[in-house]
Order: C-alpha cells, then sequence, then structure tokens
C-alpha cells in the first residue's frame, strides 16, 4: 500500500540551527519497512469512509478526513526522532462497509504484531468496529484474562442495536463480538450529551453498565478529580483502546464535524485526560473520528485534531 507523499508536505527550517525536524520529515513508509524497524513505533492509518455517517441519517463528508489530518500534523515539531509511520489508506468503496471495516481490522492487526501502536484517522465513528475487528484479531481469547477498557471520548454512546451497521452501532457490535468470545464488555463514554441521546440509549448503558461522563459534568476544575478517577479506571485492565470523536469538543472549537455540539467537554480537559492514558503505559491502538473537512472552518477543527493526535504517534510512552 502506496503512501502519499503529497499530503506529508510542510516547512524545512534550513538554515536554523539546533533541532528543527518536523513530522513530515521523520514519518517513514510503513510497507517498505522491515518489521524490526517497525517495533515500538506509531502506524498512522487512514479510514476514508463516512457510509456508516450515511446509513445514521449524519452530514457526510467525513471520507475526506485521514488525509487532511495528515496535512495538519505534517508541519508540527517534533521532540527527537520519533519513528512514525504511514501505512496508507483503507477506503469504503461502492457502500461495502462492512468489507472495508474488516480490511481495517486486518490492517490493525497486523500493526499489533509488528510491535506497533496504530492510529487511524478517520472517517466516521463506524471505524471504532473496523479498529476492535483488529484488536480482536490480534489478542484473541487473551481478552478474556486481560481486559481491554474501550474509552470513547464522545457527545454519543454510539451503542445503537440496529441489524445494519452505522457510525451509531460500533460498540454495540464490540459487545457483541466480545460476548461471542466470553471476554468482558469495559465501555467508558466521556463526554455524553443529556441532549444528544434518548433515555433508551441511557437505558440500556446503564443496563450494561457503561460507566460515563456527561460532558455538564466534566468542567476545568474538576480535572485533578477526573484524572485521579481515570488512573483507578486504568488500573483495572491490561489494555485501553481510546477512540476519539470530535464532536465531544464544544462546537466552535470543532465545527467541522458530522454533529457539532451546542456544549462539549474543553479542549484543556479533552487532552489532559487523554495524557493520563498515554502516560499509563497500557494504551494499545487508537483512533480519532467523525472529522469532517467539508464544514471545518480556516482548517480549525484539523489543527485541533493534530494538536490532540501528535503526543499519540510522537510520545509512546511519557
Amino acid at each position: 500500500m502506496t503512501i502519499d507523499r503529497a499530503v506529508w508536505q510542510g516547512r524545512v527550517d534550513t538554515g536554523e540551527t539546533g533541532h528543527t525536524l518536523r513530522l513530515h520529515q521523520v514519518l517513514r513508509d510503513y510497507d517498505a519497512c522491515e518489521a524490526s524497524e517497525v517495533a515500538g513505533g506509531a502506524v498512522v492509518l487512514g479510514f476514508c469512509s463516512d457510509e456508516g455517517v450515511r446509513r445514521n441519517h449524519g452530514r457526510q463528508g467525513a471520507v475526506a478526513g485521514p488525509d487532511m489530518l495528515r496535512r495538519a500534523l505534517a508541519s508540527l515539531p517534533v521532540q527527537g526522532t520519533p519513528s512514525v509511520f504511514d501505512g496508507g489508506n483503507i477506503v469504503c468503496a461502492d457502500e461495502r462497509l462492512e468489507a472495508a471495516q474488516a480490511a481495517l481490522g486486518h490492517r490493525v492487526a497486523e500493526v499489533l504484531a509488528a510491535g506497533a501502536r496504530p492510529v487511524v484517522l478517520g472517517g466516521g465513528h463506524e471505524i471504532a468496529y473496523g479498529t476492535f475487528l483488529g484488536v480482536a484479531e490480534h489478542y484473541g481469547d487473551r481478552l478474556r484474562d486481560e481486559p481491554i477498557l474501550i474509552l470513547n471520548f464522545d457527545a454519543h454512546f454510539d451503542l445503537r442495536a440496529q441489524p445494519t451497521a452505522s457510525s451509531g452501532t460500533p460498540f454495540w457490535q464490540i459487545l457483541q463480538l466480545l460476548a461471542g468470545r466470553q471476554a468482558p464488555f469495559h465501555y467508558a463514554c466521556l463526554g455524553v450529551s443529556r441532549y444528544s441521546n434518548t433515555d433508551a440509549l441511557f437505558e440500556r448503558a446503564t443496563a450494561l453498565s457503561v460507566d460515563y461522563w456527561l460532558d455538564s459534568t466534566m468542567l476545568a476544575h474538576r480535572l485533578p478529580e477526573m484524572c485521579d478517577q481515570l488512573e483507578k479506571k486504568l488500573a483495572k485492565v491490561s489494555h485501553v483502546y481510546l477512540t476519539i470523536d470530535m464532536d465531544v469538543l464544544p462546537g466552535e472549537k470543532a465545527p467541522g464535524v458530522s454533529a457539532p455540539a451546542a456544549h462539549g467537554v474543553a479542549f484543556e480537559v479533552v487532552e489532559a485526560l487523554i495524557g493520563v492514558v498515554r502516560r499509563s503505559g497500557k494504551l494499545r491502538v487508537a483512533d480519532i473520528a467523525e472529522y469532517n473537512p467539508t464544514y471545518d472552518r480556516d482548517g480549525l477543527t484539523a489543527r485541533v485534531g493534530a494538536r490532540l493526535l501528535h503526543p499519540l504517534i510522537t510520545q509512546l510512552q511519557g
């Protein structure tokens, strides 16, 4: 799978002294490297799909998200010379979402088997089921005894129990997958909006023991308390799958999403909590969803997404 170098273009500080490298200057082609070179690094993958958004009656455009996020990442400075690779895009063609999710799962599993961290750029939140297929393929029956926390920053539960997969069903699908393997379902959804989920979804979340925090409670002055609570959650599991739906952020901070938030969670809160996850040493895979370039303003949402992604890609721990 050939990567598109045209999206990895950025400033080069020729003539400057000191360390001036930017991400586009250290990034390498995943498929051109040996597994031994990739181990311990981060592999960027793209999931070009908004078919799940279409099926969920949302506004489309997230299919173009992965490469726009790459462009926003390209010129960000790096400390040292991190091992960062690009593994190209999985494209959902002809409305064949399930096939695209399966392809993404195989790619994620391949990266995990190489000893690297997959960081997947979406795309609608149907990305989550594809990413988790890879987790399940790699860890297999180990997930029974090595529980994984599915940590979702999102205004929506995405727990719809519908026969057709969409951007609203991924965590219900993951529940079914884990149940079929007799593995526990540890799902936490942080930033849930009381006004973006029906009573039925709240009741389902409660029945499934989903740990959720409302956006209205995730205020900056409570950050130390929230960090402490999150650390306690992380202590109970062996692995973490982190998924970030950009609609968890306030609409003025992230206008370019499929469903902008009227309230949302402040950027500094989301950023700090992601830092807690990263420093735990248990993060195995991450993805970001629902960035919709069609509705972005001056590339703001892309830059916000890039800032959240940057430490996940360049600072694997610490």
